[in-house]
């Protein structure tokens, strides 16, 4: 009876190890995305603003990076992104969707002494635990700024069935 309490304690730290594991084991930011953006080769096709990324399922779950560069930038730190002709590679953690990426929403804030900028695409790959990985183009082919058509600083592209927008 006395040996049986002294093992209590022990039973309680294993149970609440393997009750910690399963907890981290099942976050819903397991899933890594990776995002290769083009850049155009069109004279003064790059920027200096700061780009915004969101993707979106069918079912609307997704992630929003709020700035590229800083959340995942892979390219090494005196590396200037966006700058003409470039593919820059971004990597990161976040919410695993619940079906592949089929939306997204490219955005410049117009900062910077260069705030203009041409993207041809972006890719994204997704994978996760116990997921298939997936792999979304979405052809953007069009200028971010504000002085230049379509004189907007957000592109959004929508792949997903009807019954979902952006």
């Amino acid at each position: 009876m006395g040996l049986g309490r002294l093992h209590r304690p022990t039973v309680w730290f294993h149970l609440f190890i393997l009750l910690s594991v399963t907890t981290i084991a099942t976050r819903s930011d397991d899933c890594v995305y990776t995002a290769y953006i083009r850049t155009g080769s069109i004279i003064k096709g790059g920027t200096d603003s700061i780009i915004s990324l969101t993707l979106c399922d069918a079912n609307g779950k997704g992630i929003r990076i709020p700035n590229l560069e800083a959340w995942g930038g892979l390219m090494g730190t005196d590396y200037n992104y966006f700058e003409r002709g470039n593919l820059d590679i971004f990597s990161g953690t976040g919410p695993c969707p619940t079906a592949p990426v089929c939306a997204m929403n490219l955005t410049s804030d117009g900062t910077g002494p260069n705030h203009g900028w041409y993207c041809n695409y972006v890719e994204i790959t997704t994978t996760g635990p116990h997921l298939e990985c997936s792999q979304t183009l979405f052809t953007v082919e069009q200028w971010l700024a504000t002085d230049t058509s379509p004189y907007e600083l957000t592109a959004i592209r929508d792949y997903c069935k009807p019954t979902r927008g952006f």
